[in-house]
């Protein structure tokens, strides 16, 4: 009998925002070599004794700023997303479960959950529109990892991306276009996904390509021509280049040449975390007002609308 689930896949989050918990979450996410692939014994040293021990107070501090009255973003939106598109699949008798990279649950827990409960047919659905060698494939790894202890696991559908699917596009316009009803339009409309090594993308990773051809079926639906819109990139750590432009450098200069008022989306994040409700609501905001901006507008990320639902129950069911 066959027997259907979807899981979803998220980065993860800390259980708490303080310094041991942070701590325990950025020693799990930077350990994975498909985040940071620099030689083991010339990595492990720096995260042990320079990156854990001193920037995980620090971290703490961000992640308080954005924590909710009793959990994360990322895992309440995450945890929506589940019980959404579980109520959408349970029509077609398909269950919806999900896991996260780093942290709880685990890919490997919810992969022995799922075949304790008799799961046949499973979809895996990263949580990544684009995809990135340091994200979706580091899914992958945890899933083919887990795969190997079972002596019968289901027939997988691996969702390698959905950059330019029509209806994530839809939602991307529709969600910009809400912002401009509720606060009316800014002068210049901000892409801004997280950025990854220039050297990945060198080595053939797609993920620029994917954010690219986003932001291209985005501004061709908004009707926006090459002034009215720009593609950066964010969260670069270390003195390696990363992907251009870089958004903190972007900011002032958009000011001295004269944009006053910015709307910036996030479309590479499936829901609002730190590195928007902080590193874009906050501190580039921040930035951009003291440079001398006078409007910044964060639009959210699509979280747990009805629209982004559609869309994850369509990637589930291959509609």
């Amino acid at each position: 009998m066959t027997k259907r689930a979807v899981l979803l896949v998220n980065l993860g989050t800390p259980e708490s925002p303080d310094t041991k918990s942070v701590r325990q979450f950025l020693r799990d996410f930077l350990s994975d070599k498909r985040v940071v692939d620099t030689p083991r014994l010339i990595w492990l040293p720096i995260l042990y004794l320079i990156i854990l021990p001193f920037r995980s107070k620090r971290v703490a501090k961000l992640y308080k700023k954005i924590w909710f009255e009793n959990d994360s973003p990322l895992r309440f939106y995450t945890e929506q997303q589940t019980l959404k598109l579980g109520a959408s699949l349970s029509v077609e008798n398909i269950r919806a479960e999900y896991a996260v990279t780093y942290g709880h649950p685990s890919i490997a827990s919810q992969m022995e959950m799922l075949q304790e409960q008799g799961v046949t047919d499973l979809t895996v659905l990263p949580l990544y529109p684009q995809y990135s060698v340091s994200t979706t494939a580091s899914v992958f790894d945890q899933l083919s990892a887990a795969v190997k202890q079972q002596f019968n696991f289901p027939a997988i559908n691996f969702i390698h991306d959905y950059h330019d699917h029509p209806l994530y596009i839809a939602a991307l316009v529709n969600s910009i276009k809400k912002s401009w009803l509720e606060n009316g339009q800014a002068e210049l409309l901000v892409f801004s996904f997280h950025g990854i090594p220039k050297r990945y993308v060198t080595l053939g990773d797609v993920y620029q390509m994917h954010c690219e051809s986003t932001v291209q079926l985005v501004i061709e639906a908004l009707g926006l021509n090459e002034s009215q819109y720009k593609l950066c990139y964010q969260s670069r750590v270390g003195r390696e280049e990363w992907l251009k432009p870089y958004l903190d450098n972007f900011l002032p200069e958009t000011v001295k040449s004269g944009t006053k008022t910015l709307d910036i989306i996030s479309p590479a994040f499936a829901c609002d975390c730190l590195e928007t409700l902080e590193e874009l609501a906050i501190e580039n905001r921040e930035l951009f007002l003291t440079c001398g901006g006078e409007k910044y507008n964060y639009i959210p990320c699509l979280n747990d609308s009805d629209e982004h639902i559609s869309l994850l129950h369509a990637l589930a069911t291959g509609s």
